[in-house]
């Protein structure tokens, strides 16, 4: 019987706010690209018809697998922040493919972690190069926040786990976080790390900021916040430094991300080392 060398992959990041779908050719082990869309998640029912519609009936593929925002649980995903359920004997009949496997999205990105190139990188604190044995922690902020680690395996290679890390309760360091995390109690039933580290989490920050009296809202963006995406606005103005309290917004997202990180770096080597 002849190894087939060459196989059709089709490859999806889902969230909240868009789906990306990839259509790979694997040779030899590796993936090539061969096409990609974006599309708004919310644009759609189903996962699958996103999937019919980047596919078109022009190709025909040998497998499929998608990165979902949530626990795959018995071949099935009610994904966080996601509309649909997704169930993989379903997307498999619907692609006509023997098999499509859902996994978490930041278990995903593990993967690729370990295939990143030197330019695909940039170090934000240089330290000590990490021993072969190390795990690695990863981290990821959304439209959620997702997390994920690598295990080593003491032969010099690494396995991703999934993580639903980023639900882990809020800690607040100083008082003004304290202040932040009072604020997010009178309006969430939990307060979790995804509160204030996601899209809606540098709303959240910047709606405390406001309400607080720490910050004066402009009229114009004020505007911008009613007829668009909030975060992305928020974000715009920090980096353009048109707004105070959207740079103080954008500040403490920044510092958390930072403590979030660190947190999450400490899990890995305690659950590596448990």
């Amino acid at each position: 019987m002849a190894v087939r060398t060459k196989a059709a992959v089709l490859a999806g990041d889902i969230g909240g706010t868009k789906t990306h779908l990839g259509l790979y050719r694997v040779e030899g082990g590796a993936p090539a690209l061969l096409r990609d869309k974006l599309y708004a998640t919310r644009e759609f029912k189903t996962l699958e018809e996103v999937a019919r519609d980047f596919l078109s009936g022009a190709w025909a593929i040998d497998a499929a697998c998608f990165g979902v925002p949530g626990p795959v649980i018995g071949g099935v995903s009610h994904a966080t922040n996601v509309h649909w359920t997704m169930e993989e004997r379903a997307l498999a009949r619907a692609l006509g493919v023997p098999g499509a496997r859902l996994i978490n999205d930041l278990e995903a990105t593990a993967y690729g972690m370990l295939h990143l190139q030197e330019s695909e990188m940039a170090v934000l604190q240089r330290g000590e190069p990490p021993a072969s044995r190390a795990p690695i922690a990863v981290i990821a902020a959304g439209t959620g926040l997702g997390e994920a680690g690598l295990y080593a395996d003491g032969r010099g290679g690494h396995h991703p786990f999934p993580s639903e890390g980023g639900h882990v309760d809020f800690a607040p360091r100083n008082e003004l976080e304290m202040d932040l995390l009072r604020y997010l109690m009178g309006r969430f039933d939990h307060v979790s790390y995804e509160r204030v580290l996601s899209g809606p989490g540098l709303h959240n920050i910047y709606q405390f900021l406001r309400e607080t009296g720490r910050g004066e809202e402009p009229a114009w963006l004020a505007e911008q916040i009613a007829q668009g995406d909030p975060s992305a606005a928020i974000s715009k103005s920090a980096l353009e430094g048109t707004s105070n309290i959207c740079v103080q917004a954008l500040d403490i997202f920044v510092s958390l991300y930072g403590a979030e990180a660190g947190n999450h770096t400490h899990r890995q080597g305690a659950e590596t080392h448990r």
